[in-house]
C-alpha cells in the first residue's frame, strides 16, 4: 500500500469516529428528554446508531478491462434509530404524562452509551496514530532524500 494511501484511510476512520462520538453525544444530552407517543408534535428521542461500511475504490486490474476493489477506509452509509420502547416513568405532574401518569422518555442506556463513547474515543485515537506514524515516515522518506 502507498503511504499516502494510509493517509486517506485513517482519515477516513477518524471522520467516522468523530460522527459516532456526535451520535453518543446527542443521544446522552436528549437522555432526559421527554416525549409523548404516537404524537408527532412531541416525538419520542430515538437513539442513533451508525452504520459503518467499508470504503472501497475501483481500480483497473492487471489485465485491460478488468476491474477490482481496495480497501480505503470506512465510511458510515447511514445512520438508524432505534425504535426500542420508551422508557416509562411515573410522574402524574408532568405535562406529558398519560392516563396511568407515565411520562415515555427514550430508551437510552447510559453505562452503554458510556462504553461506546470509550470504543469511539480510542478508535479515533488509533487511526490519529496511524495518520501521525505515517506523517513521521513521510517526514524521515524526506530527509533521507536531502
Amino acid at each position: 500500500m502507498p503511504l499516502f494511501e494510509s493517509f486517506g484511510i485513517s482519515a477516513s476512520g477518524m471522520t467516522a469516529n468523530r460522527l459516532w462520538l456526535d451520535l453518543i453525544s446527542n443521544d446522552i444530552a436528549n437522555f432526559n428528554t421527554a416525549g409523548v407517543p404516537g404524537d408527532p408534535s412531541r416525538p419520542v428521542y430515538r437513539r442513533n446508531v451508525p452504520v459503518f461500511s467499508e470504503l472501497l475504490t475501483r481500480q483497473a486490474g492487471t489485465i485491460p478491462g478488468e476491474e477490482r476493489y481496495v480497501k480505503s477506509g470506512v465510511h458510515v452509509p447511514k445512520i438508524i434509530q432505534d425504535f426500542s420502547e420508551p422508557r416509562m416513568v411515573l410522574d402524574p405532574s408532568h405535562p406529558y404524562a398519560n392516563q396511568e401518569g407515565y411520562v415515555a422518555y427514550p430508551n437510552i442506556n447510559i453505562a452503554n452509551e458510556m462504553v461506546n463513547m470509550i470504543a469511539a474515543a480510542r478508535a479515533y485515537d488509533a487511526n490519529a496514530t496511524v495518520f501521525e506514524a505515517g506523517k513521521s515516515m513521510a517526514a524521515r522518506a524526506l530527509d533521507l532524500i536531502r
